[in-house]
């Protein structure tokens, strides 16, 4: 599946990129060092591998160089929450749930960097699990759909690096096998007019 725009959706268990997507999905704020493209990366990579599951999208290799505390940060501001273990291990739309959270209204509702604060105390594991279910029954993306996201694997800069090294030593190489053969040569003629041979120029 290719990474596309974001595009709105109404809820349901089929929700996935649409071409009538809203702008306003975007309205979710970068945090530092984030583009745009590469914030949609991890909106598939979260759709592809489950909310949380940060290692697999560091092995995936398609946000290199992002940390699993950067990767976070953004998804708390994509959901529009800064809780997201009710998510953990879903294949949700993180942008659609920011749009969702970013129309509630109320006076329980606190946020923080346009994410929504939980002001009550901490969560019970139960309330956890139930909020989970309730996510994935209305959220869940299909599993034919998530499974067939194909993720960018972009060329890694440390990878890159090394592979112009040995470019660069190859190439020094080269270099040293023709100042060798250009010395070889230049010592010929110069033994050649002390001893007056002539030789046949190839």
């Amino acid at each position: 599946m290719a990474i596309e725009a974001p595009r709105s959706m109404p809820t349901g268990q089929r929700n996935v990129v649409r071409s009538n997507d809203s702008a306003s999905l975007w309205n979710c704020t970068l945090s530092p060092g984030w583009t745009r493209s590469e914030v949609q990366v991890l909106r598939q990579a979260l759709i592809k591998l489950g909310i949380g599951n940060w290692m697999k999208i560091i092995e995936s290799e398609c946000l290199p160089g992002k940390t699993i505390a950067q990767m976070n940060l953004q998804t708390q501001r994509m959901l529009g929450q800064q809780s997201t273990a009710e998510f953990n291990g879903l294949h949700v739309d993180a942008l659609q749930i920011g749009q969702i959270n970013e129309m509630r209204q109320g006076p329980e509702i606190r946020r923080k960097n346009n994410c929504i604060v939980n002001t009550g105390g901490k969560l019970t594991w139960e309330e956890v699990e139930r909020r989970r279910k309730e996510h994935r029954a209305k959220f869940e993306v299909a599993e034919d759909v998530w499974m067939s996201i194909v993720l960018p694997r972009p060329d890694n800069p440390l990878v890159l690096l090394d592979r112009k090294r040995e470019e660069m030593k190859c190439l020094a190489k080269e270099l040293d096998d023709v100042v060798a053969r250009i010395a070889a040569i230049e010592q010929t003629e110069s033994l050649d007019q002390v001893t007056g041979t002539k030789r046949p120029r190839e």
